[in-house]
C-alpha cells in the first residue's frame, strides 16, 4: 500500500458497530472482490469490496471476513480468513500478509487460512440461526455480472438451505453512510492531496496545454502524495466538452478564451475525495463567464446553507432547483414565462442543470446511503450544481465535501480557492 497505516480502531469500531445490529444467534460472512481479467492472462487492477474493506481495512484479494459474536468460543467470534503465502507466488505477485500484518491492519486476532476455512466454517453455522450474506445494494449499480457474492450467496442456500438468511447491505447502507471521526480524518487526507493538487494546476493550465498533460499533472502529484491514485476516471473538459457530464476522453486542446472544468479526487487509504473547479484557461474570466460562474457559486452556497439534517435529498433538490430557477432568469437563461408554463416532471431550470446536486461520499464516490430518508449527522455529502449552456459553449461546475453536523455543515475543503477573484487571483501569480 502507498498510504500510510490506518487506525486499526477505525475498522475495529466498525465492526462493534454492525455486530450491534446483527440478530441473536447469527453468523455474518464476507467475501472479497473477484480479480476479473482483461484480455490474455492480464488482470484489471484489484479493487477490494468496499464493505469488507470497511469492516477489516485490508486490501488484499481473496479475503474473508466471519463475524459470531454469540460464539461460545471468544477465538470465534470474528476471524479473518486470508489466503496462505506462496513462495512461488510471491515471486511472480509479490508480498502477501502474514498474520501479524493482518492484525495489526484489522485490529482481528483470530486469522486462519483460505484452504482450512471449511473445516472452521461448518461448525460455526451449524450453531447459527441465520446467516447475513452480503451483495452490492447501491442504488446506482448497473453491473449484473454474477460476481463473488452473489454465487456465493446461490452455494451457501444450496448447501444449508434450512437456516434463515439476511441481508447484510441493509444495515451497511444505514452504517456507512454515517462516519466516524476517524474516518473524516482519512478523508481529509484524501481532500488535502487533491488541495495540493488543484493548486499545482493553477500555475499549469494555459492556453495551448492538453487536457492529457493537465491529467498527467494530477496522477503525478496524487502519487506523490502517497495516494494509490485517482478516486475516479479524472474529467478535464475545456470549451464546450464541459457540457458532457461524464467527458474522460481528456484529447483535446485548452484554447485561449474558454474555461476548464476539471472534476477529480484523490483516493488515500480507501477512502475518497471528489473536487469540481472551473477555470479561464487563459486566467481571465470574461464578464459573461463570471457572470454565470457567480451565478453558480450563490446555487453552492445556497444548497450548503440547507443541506442539514432532518432535510431529504429529494426536498433538498428541489430547494435548490426553485434557486436555480431564480438565478438562470437573473442571468438570462429562462424567462417568467418559461416557468410559468414549465412542465412540473421536467422544470424549466433542467435545461440548464441536468443532474443532482449532491451525492453521499466515502469508501465509494458514489457512496452508500439514502435519497429517501431524513439526512443525519456524521453523513458526507459532495455538493455540486453546474449550468450548462449549449448555445454559450459553456459548462460550469463547482463541487466541494461536506460533512453533515448536528446544527448544519463543515466544509471540508473549505481551504481549497473557489472564487472568481482567487482563482484569477492565484493563476496571475503563478
Amino acid at each position: 500500500m502507498k498510504h500510510l497505516p490506518l487506525d486499526s480502531n477505525i475498522f475495529i469500531q466498525n465492526r462493534k458497530r454492525f455486530v450491534k445490529a446483527m440478530d441473536p444467534m447469527s453468523i455474518a460472512i464476507f467475501n472479497s472482490n473477484d480479480e476479473l481479467p482483461t484480455n490474455g492472462d492480464a488482470l484489471y487492477p484489484f479493487k477490494q469490496n468496499s464493505d469488507l474493506y470497511w469492516l477489516t481495512g485490508i486490501q488484499q484479494e481473496d479475503t474473508m471476513l466471519l463475524l459470531a459474536p454469540f460464539h461460545p468460543d471468544p477465538a470465534m467470534r470474528e476471524v479473518l480468513v486470508l489466503v496462505r503465502p506462496n513462495e512461488l507466488k510471491e515471486k511472480w505477485d509479490g508480498h502477501r500478509l502474514r498474520k501479524q500484518e493482518a492484525t495489526a491492519i484489522s485490529g482481528i486476532k483470530s486469522i486462519i487460512w483460505l484452504d482450512s476455512l471449511d473445516a472452521v466454517l461448518q461448525p460455526m453455522i451449524h450453531l447459527a440461526d441465520t446467516i447475513y450474506l452480503n451483495t452490492n445494494e447501491n442504488d446506482r449499480k448497473a453491473n449484473l455480472v454474477p460476481v463473488r457474492d452473489y454465487r456465493y450467496a446461490e452455494e451457501m442456500k444450496r448447501r444449508y438451505p434450512l437456516h434463515n438468511y439476511k441481508r447484510s447491505a441493509r444495515i451497511m447502507k444505514e452504517l456507512r453512510a454515517i462516519k466516524t471521526p476517524q474516518e473524516i480524518a482519512v478523508i481529509q487526507q484524501a481532500i488535502d492531496i487533491t488541495e495540493k493538487t488543484f493548486r499545482r494546476l493553477l500555475g499549469f493550465v494555459k492556453p495551448g496545454v492538453m487536457e492529457y498533460e493537465i491529467e498527467a499533472e494530477i496522477y503525478h502529484e496524487f502519487l506523490r502524495n502517497r495516494s494509490v491514485g485517482p478516486a475516479y476516471g479524472s474529467i478535464i473538459a475545456s470549451g464546450d466538452r464541459a457540457r458532457t457530464l461524464h467527458y474522460v476522453e481528456n484529447s483535446r486542446e485548452c484554447l485561449d478564451g474558454e474555461l476548464l472544468l476539471m472534476d477529480f479526487g484523490a483516493e488515500y487509504g480507501g477512502y475518497n475525495a471528489d473536487l469540481t473547479r472551473t477555470i479561464p484557461v487563459n486566467g481571465k474570466f470574461t464578464k459573461r463567464q463570471k457572470e454565470v460562474y457567480n451565478a453558480c457559486l450563490h446555487l453552492h452556497n445556497y444548497a450548503k446553507s440547507i443541506l442539514k439534517p432532518g432535510i431529504t435529498v429529494l426536498q433538498y433538490t428541489d430547494k435548490v432547483g426553485e434557486e436555480a430557477t431564480k438565478q438562470f432568469i437573473k442571468i438570462g437563461l429562462l424567462k417568467k414565462e418559461d416557468v410559468k408554463n414549465e412542465d412540473p416532471e421536467n422544470r424549466a431550470y433542467r435545461k440548464y442543470l441536468y443532474h443532482g446536486i449532491s451525492h453521499h461520499l466515502g469508501l465509494d464516490v458514489h457512496d452508500l446511503g439514502t435519497r429517501t430518508e431524513p439526512i443525519k449527522a456524521g453523513m458526507v455529502f459532495t455538493i455540486e450544481p453546474g449550468i450548462y449552456i449549449e448555445e454559450e459553449k459553456m459548462g460550469i461546475r463547482i463541487e466541494n465535501n461536506f460533512w453533515i453536523t448536528r446544527t448544519g455543515n463543515k466544509d471540508l475543503m473549505a481551504n481549497i480557492p473557489i472564487t472568481a477573484d482567487d482563482i484569477e487571483r492565484l493563476m496571475k501569480s503563478k
